[in-house]
């Protein structure tokens, strides 16, 4: 007689893992980013305004980081040392910046400039300066536009 054939056994159940762990585990991660990424920014936002806006928001401003944009008036440069002293104005509000650096041939009176720095008393001591130019680019047609062009550089 043949012995009855062995019947399988029953596929094993698997056991199922709580989803719990990993849901905070992601939650936390992400907690994690969002304070180091956005924890300090109101600290480290710098705002640009114009000296009258400044006048106006001078009270949340003061003592935070700056650009402020407006027209050079009153230049004094000194290329020995290297002191810039002018007055940044919008029309409605004038303020004296003293920047301490090369400047670019484009800067002069009447140019639109931005500044970055921050206030100290009255005065805004600027670290950076950037001046507005001439969005026009025109080529030159001609051979002798071309050694104009050359010859008024080179003065």
């Amino acid at each position: 007689m043949t012995a009855p054939s062995p019947t399988p056994l029953p596929r094993a159940r698997r056991r199922r893992r709580s989803p719990l762990p990993t849901v905070l585990g992601v939650l936390a991660l992400v907690g994690l980013t969002s304070f180091i990424a956005f924890g300090n920014l109101g600290k480290s936002l710098e705002y640009f305004v114009t000296p009258t806006e400044y006048v106006q928001q001078r009270s949340e401003l003061e003592g935070r980081p700056l650009r402020i944009g407006g027209l050079v008036k009153a230049v004094n440069y000194d290329p020995q040392t290297l002191n810039l002293r002018f007055d940044v104005t919008d029309g409605g509000a004038t303020f004296p910046v003293q920047y301490v650096g090369a400047v670019s041939d484009l800067f002069k009176e009447n140019q639109g400039v931005v500044v970055r720095g921050e206030f100290q008393g009255e005065t805004f001591h600027a670290s950076e300066l950037v001046v507005k130019h001439s969005e026009e680019y025109n080529v030159p047609q001609t051979q002798a536009e071309l050694k104009d062009l050359l010859r008024q550089q080179s003065e």
